[in-house]
């Protein structure tokens, strides 16, 4: 009995118990659902406390009832609009300032980990970002807490994933798993959940990821749910029908804010370049400052805009004051933005098109009286494409309309519009909000889909390094005599201080045209390919598209792009078939396959 106790005090039972389960997580998708719900729970209750603690920090800084949204209310302290910003900019200023004194790398959003880092988010920055976003709300810049509960949610998972030592694939499903709980606890929405991380976080729909994302979001719901309400729930009344004859009216819509979205994701590096002269501690207060101008003219601006997205759903407005706001609010969100605040423009996105919904179907009265479009459907279609154009995912925003609505009527009509946005935007522009900021940090990503592999597989990973060298002043016949024909498909020729100068395949240099003078002719002679090499660093793609340029069948690996050392040579047959097994593997994890 001692014994018994002594080995597991010890810790081999524990281990022992920890490898099966790891082995059993690794076995199949089935055993990721009860993790996923775990995960789920853990995130839905991050979100709901998130939510409290910035509705409870505006609702002391800003002295508003506790039973009311920040951007709800009709008058706001001027001497509070501008000193919290600031306060909270100033905050934010210092801890970046900290930040690059001691070289720390900036976080990794969950789209990056999953398309480059197989779902390997670091815990400690998910928790910087997450109370960053919630300093950032909490002052009242003009950003949503959306970020910070992603961020969380998917550091959690990744925490998780990373314990149990799960697959790459799995890794990445199970970081969409924490993502899609916190966007389903966020609007209490599971469906809109599994399929945001579906389509922004995992980046593939695949039958092995249904289950074990769809848990996880009903699981974040149902908490956020239990522990008082999802913090951004929005109830919608019954609609009216949409008719065919509306159709292209509100496809027209979809354009509009398909063009509003590409001209605020352009504009966001425009705002962050009037940004960079100031010292970098001193812009988030400038921001502060600035956003809390516009909060004197209209409170609408500040935090997320939930509560003024509710108020305008049901109140007339005047075109101009909709302009108004349009305006300011897309320009303090790009202001908090550029100089420093954390957060995301996913609620923004929905407020700002519902206002242009709004907009757009009050022009198109005063154009043509007789041609009346609800209001309500018009700001529940500019809502969702705005949110397609920016944010991304048109059956995220499609079911987010869905289950507000529980009108399949009028979710048609918003789908149909968000893939007409959808499409537009990818062909003008070919990014989200999240992978243009990626874009601009220099990062070639369009979409969470997992490319971190192909950069993994890199020419110095694929070459041979028993590469067969040769002085260019060597004779056809003593090279005949040092590499036997078959012993490997080329030879690489070169100079007197042993830099790369050109190549020879195997079977050109045993050419029979070539037998009678062998003994008289230099190998330089049959030199090919004398300027075309590939470096170590370069991927299997970069490596493949040069041998398609130079229709070779093997080139030379040199140190670098400044050295002629040659370290190596790859082929492109063996290029190829490493490329296609890679995708091969990828694929069977899409497919939810064993691998």
């Amino acid at each position: 009995m001692f014994a018994r106790i002594r080995y597991f005090v010890d810790g081999k039972g524990t281990n022992r118990t920890m490898v099966r389960l790891r082995a059993l997580l690794r076995s199949n998708e089935f055993y990721l659902i009860p993790l996923s719900l775990v995960i789920g729970t853990l995130a839905g209750a991050i979100v709901t406390l998130m939510a409290e603690i910035a509705q409870i920090a505006h609702v002391v800084i800003y002295g508003i009832p506790i039973d009311v949204r920040l951007s709800a209310n009709t008058y706001i302290n001027p001497w509070a609009a501008l000193i919290a910003p600031a306060l909270g900019g100033l905050v934010l200023g210092i801890m970046e300032w900290w930040r690059r004194r001691w070289k720390i790398s900036s976080a990794v959003d969950p789209i990056e980990a999953n398309a480059l880092r197989g779902g390997n988010l670091s815990m400690r920055d998910s928790m910087v970002v997450s109370s960053q976003t919630l300093i950032s709300n909490g002052c009242g810049a003009s950003v949503g807490l959306e970020a910070g509960y992603t961020q969380i949610g998917s550091g959690v998972a990744s925490l998780f994933g990373k314990f149990f030592n799960l697959r790459r694939n799995d890794l990445r499903l199970i970081v969409g798993c924490g993502a899609a709980a916190a966007i389903a606890a966020a609007f209490g929405a599971p469906i809109t959940g599994a399929f945001y991380a579906c389509e922004l976080i995992v980046g593939v729909y695949s039958v092995g990821s249904a289950a074990p994302i769809l848990a996880a979001s009903l699981a974040g719901a149902l908490t956020a749910q239990w522990l008082g309400g999802a913090p951004y729930s929005i109830e919608i009344p019954k609609v009216s029908a949409v008719g065919v004859e509306q159709y292209l009216a509100l496809i027209g819509l979809a354009l509009v804010t398909s063009g509003v979205g590409i001209a605020v994701m352009r504009s966001s590096s425009m705002f962050e370049r009037l940004f960079k002269w100031l010292p970098v501690w001193l812009r988030p207060v400038i921001g502060g400052l600035i956003v809390g101008g516009f909060a004197i003219v209209t409170p609408q601006v500040l935090a997320a805009g939930h509560g003024a997205m509710v108020l305008d759903l049901f109140h007339d407005m005047t075109i101009g004051l909709i302009a108004i706001i349009i305006a300011l609010k897309v320009t303090a969100c790009l202001i908090s933005l550029a100089s420093g605040f954390r957060g995301g423009l996913f609620f923004a996105s929905l407020f700002v098109g519902s206002l242009i919904g709004k907009f757009f179907s009050a022009v198109l009265l005063l154009i043509s009286p007789n041609f009346v479009i609800d209001p309500l459907v018009a700001m529940l279609t500019g809502m969702a494409t705005l949110g397609v154009a920016i944010v991304g995912g048109p059956l995220t925003m499609s079911f987010l309309v869905l289950e507000m609505t529980r009108n399949v009527d009028v979710t048609a009509v918003v789908l149909a519009g968000c893939i007409v946005t959808s499409i537009c935007v990818r062909f003008m522009f070919g990014h989200s909000f999240s992978t243009w900021r990626l874009h601009l940090r220099g990062e070639t990503i369009r979409s969470a889909n997992d490319v971190g592999w192909l950069r993994n597989l890199t020419v110095e990973r694929l070459m041979r390094s028993d590469v067969g060298k040769v002085p260019s002043t060597t004779t056809i016949a003593a090279t005949r005599s040092e590499f036997p024909l078959g012993s490997r498909p080329g030879i690489v020729i070169v100079n007197n201080t042993d830099e790369y100068v050109g190549l020879v395949l195997l079977h050109d240099l045993f050419s029979s045209d070539l037998d009678t003078i062998a003994d008289d002719i230099q190998i330089i002679e049959l030199a090919r390919l004398t300027e075309i090499v590939l470096i170590p660093e370069m991927n299997v793609k970069s490596a493949m598209a040069v041998f398609d340029e130079a229709e070779a069948e093997m080139l030379a690996v040199v140190d670098s792009t400044d050295s002629r050392k040659v370290v190596g040579f790859l082929t492109e047959t063996t290029a190829r078939r490493r490329y296609v097994e890679e995708i091969d593997k990828a694929t069977r994890g899409v497919l939810g396959a064993l691998s």
